[in-house]
Protein backbone atom coordinates (compact mmCIF):
# COMPACT_ATOMS: atom_id res chain seq x y z
CA UNK A 1 0.00 0.00 0.00
CA UNK A 2 1.61 3.60 -0.90
CA UNK A 3 1.80 6.31 1.70
CA UNK A 4 -0.62 8.55 0.30
CA UNK A 5 -3.52 5.84 0.71
CA UNK A 6 -2.39 4.55 3.74
CA UNK A 7 -2.58 8.47 5.30
CA UNK A 8 -5.48 9.10 3.36
CA UNK A 9 -7.28 5.91 5.25
CA UNK A 10 -5.63 7.06 8.55
CA UNK A 11 -7.07 10.50 8.55
CA UNK A 12 -10.86 9.45 7.32
CA UNK A 13 -10.72 6.80 10.22
CA UNK A 14 -9.14 9.45 12.54
CA UNK A 15 -11.66 12.03 12.00
CA UNK A 16 -14.82 9.96 11.67
CA UNK A 17 -14.51 7.08 13.68
CA UNK A 18 -14.12 7.46 17.56
CA UNK A 19 -12.48 4.50 18.29
CA UNK A 20 -9.02 5.87 16.02
CA UNK A 21 -9.08 9.21 17.99
CA UNK A 22 -6.30 9.37 20.08
CA UNK A 23 -7.67 10.22 23.76
CA UNK A 24 -5.73 10.57 27.29
CA UNK A 25 -6.24 7.78 29.70
CA UNK A 26 -6.95 7.47 33.44
CA UNK A 27 -3.37 8.76 34.26
CA UNK A 28 -3.59 11.77 31.94
CA UNK A 29 -1.10 10.09 29.07
CA UNK A 30 -1.91 9.92 25.76
CA UNK A 31 -3.25 6.27 24.33
CA UNK A 32 -2.47 4.46 20.87
CA UNK A 33 -2.31 7.06 17.98
CA UNK A 34 -4.11 6.31 15.21
CA UNK A 35 -1.77 5.74 13.06
CA UNK A 36 -0.39 2.54 15.46
CA UNK A 37 -3.89 1.25 15.42
CA UNK A 38 -3.91 1.29 11.96
CA UNK A 39 -1.00 -0.31 11.56
CA UNK A 40 -1.60 -2.91 13.55
CA UNK A 41 -5.15 -3.69 11.67
CA UNK A 42 -3.68 -3.62 8.15
CA UNK A 43 -0.60 -5.63 9.21
CA UNK A 44 -2.70 -8.38 10.52
CA UNK A 45 -4.82 -8.43 7.42
CA UNK A 46 -1.89 -8.32 5.23
CA UNK A 47 0.69 -10.78 6.85
CA UNK A 48 -2.17 -12.94 8.02
CA UNK A 49 -0.65 -12.70 11.52
CA UNK A 50 -1.77 -13.33 14.59
CA UNK A 51 -2.53 -10.16 17.24
CA UNK A 52 0.03 -11.01 19.31
CA UNK A 53 2.73 -10.39 16.42
CA UNK A 54 1.79 -6.78 16.45
CA UNK A 55 2.59 -6.20 20.38
CA UNK A 56 6.89 -5.31 20.03
CA UNK A 57 6.72 -3.75 16.79
CA UNK A 58 3.37 -1.21 18.00
CA UNK A 59 3.39 -1.62 21.64
CA UNK A 60 0.26 -2.22 21.73
CA UNK A 61 -1.62 -5.78 23.16
CA UNK A 62 -2.98 -8.73 21.41
CA UNK A 63 -6.55 -8.02 22.89
CA UNK A 64 -6.23 -4.43 21.67
CA UNK A 65 -4.47 -5.40 18.38
CA UNK A 66 -8.13 -7.21 17.97
CA UNK A 67 -10.32 -4.70 18.84
CA UNK A 68 -8.07 -2.45 16.25
CA UNK A 69 -8.86 -4.97 13.18
CA UNK A 70 -12.03 -5.10 14.35
CA UNK A 71 -13.21 -1.16 14.50
CA UNK A 72 -10.61 -0.65 11.04
CA UNK A 73 -12.91 -3.16 8.65
CA UNK A 74 -16.54 -1.88 10.76
CA UNK A 75 -15.03 1.83 9.88
CA UNK A 76 -13.53 1.26 6.10
CA UNK A 77 -17.03 -1.02 5.02
CA UNK A 78 -18.66 2.33 7.06
CA UNK A 79 -16.57 5.30 5.54
CA UNK A 80 -15.70 3.81 2.09
CA UNK A 81 -17.94 0.43 1.39
CA UNK A 82 -20.85 2.65 -0.92
CA UNK A 83 -17.91 3.46 -3.31
CA UNK A 84 -15.69 0.54 -3.19
CA UNK A 85 -17.51 -2.40 -1.77
CA UNK A 86 -20.63 -2.32 -3.59
CA UNK A 87 -21.90 -4.37 -6.37
CA UNK A 88 -21.76 -3.43 -9.76
CA UNK A 89 -24.43 -1.13 -11.67
CA UNK A 90 -25.91 -1.72 -14.62
CA UNK A 91 -23.57 1.12 -16.30
CA UNK A 92 -20.47 -0.82 -14.97
CA UNK A 93 -21.73 -4.16 -16.38
CA UNK A 94 -22.48 -2.51 -19.79
CA UNK A 95 -19.01 -0.85 -19.94
CA UNK A 96 -17.55 -4.33 -19.16
CA UNK A 97 -19.74 -5.91 -21.63
CA UNK A 98 -18.49 -3.38 -23.97
CA UNK A 99 -14.94 -3.36 -23.31
CA UNK A 100 -15.14 -7.23 -23.67
CA UNK A 101 -16.78 -6.92 -27.05
CA UNK A 102 -14.25 -4.76 -28.50
CA UNK A 103 -11.13 -7.33 -27.53
CA UNK A 104 -13.37 -9.46 -29.02
CA UNK A 105 -15.31 -11.31 -26.15
CA UNK A 106 -18.80 -10.32 -26.68
CA UNK A 107 -20.74 -11.62 -23.16
CA UNK A 108 -17.98 -11.38 -21.30
CA UNK A 109 -17.91 -9.24 -17.67
CA UNK A 110 -13.86 -9.56 -16.77
CA UNK A 111 -11.54 -11.50 -17.10
CA UNK A 112 -9.27 -12.94 -14.66
CA UNK A 113 -4.97 -12.43 -15.37
CA UNK A 114 -2.43 -13.55 -13.26
CA UNK A 115 0.75 -11.47 -12.88
CA UNK A 116 4.22 -12.72 -11.35
CA UNK A 117 5.23 -9.61 -9.09
CA UNK A 118 9.38 -10.14 -8.09
CA UNK A 119 9.05 -10.07 -4.17
CA UNK A 120 11.94 -7.87 -3.40
CA UNK A 121 11.87 -8.11 0.44
CA UNK A 122 11.22 -12.52 0.65
CA UNK A 123 12.11 -14.19 3.92
CA UNK A 124 15.64 -16.16 2.43
CA UNK A 125 14.44 -19.27 3.72
CA UNK A 126 11.72 -19.60 1.55
CA UNK A 127 13.43 -18.62 -2.36
CA UNK A 128 13.02 -22.13 -3.43
CA UNK A 129 9.12 -21.79 -3.30
CA UNK A 130 8.95 -18.69 -4.68
CA UNK A 131 11.77 -18.75 -7.74
CA UNK A 132 10.40 -19.74 -11.19
CA UNK A 133 12.91 -19.71 -14.34
CA UNK A 134 13.96 -15.92 -13.94
CA UNK A 135 16.13 -16.95 -10.71
CA UNK A 136 14.37 -14.45 -9.10
CA UNK A 137 11.43 -15.02 -6.03
CA UNK A 138 7.97 -13.68 -7.05
CA UNK A 139 4.87 -13.64 -5.73
CA UNK A 140 1.60 -14.06 -8.10
CA UNK A 141 -1.46 -11.76 -7.85
CA UNK A 142 -4.83 -13.28 -9.34
CA UNK A 143 -6.94 -10.84 -10.37
CA UNK A 144 -10.07 -9.71 -12.00
CA UNK A 145 -10.56 -6.13 -13.36
CA UNK A 146 -10.34 -3.56 -16.10
CA UNK A 147 -9.95 -0.27 -14.57
CA UNK A 148 -8.26 -1.66 -11.32
CA UNK A 149 -11.83 -2.11 -9.72
CA UNK A 150 -10.55 -5.52 -8.08
CA UNK A 151 -13.77 -7.89 -7.53
CA UNK A 152 -11.47 -10.55 -6.82
CA UNK A 153 -7.83 -11.18 -5.88
CA UNK A 154 -6.09 -13.95 -4.70
CA UNK A 155 -1.86 -14.15 -3.87
CA UNK A 156 -1.43 -18.23 -4.57
CA UNK A 157 0.37 -20.36 -2.41
CA UNK A 158 3.80 -21.05 -3.52
CA UNK A 159 3.53 -23.75 -6.32
CA UNK A 160 -0.23 -23.54 -7.03
CA UNK A 161 -0.24 -21.18 -9.36
CA UNK A 162 2.55 -21.58 -12.09
CA UNK A 163 2.96 -21.03 -15.84
CA UNK A 164 0.92 -24.00 -16.39
CA UNK A 165 -2.01 -23.32 -14.79
CA UNK A 166 -2.11 -19.37 -14.62
CA UNK A 167 -2.27 -17.61 -17.71
CA UNK A 168 -0.10 -14.83 -18.77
Amino acid sequence: MNKELFLRIVDRLSNEIPYFQQRRNAAGRFGLSSLQKCTAAIRMMAYGTAADAVDEYLRLGASTALLCLENFTEGIINLFGDEYLRRPTPQDLQQLLDIGESRGFPGMIGSIDCMHWEWKNFPTAWKGQYTRGSGKPTIVLEAASYDLWIWHAFFGSPGTLNDINCWR
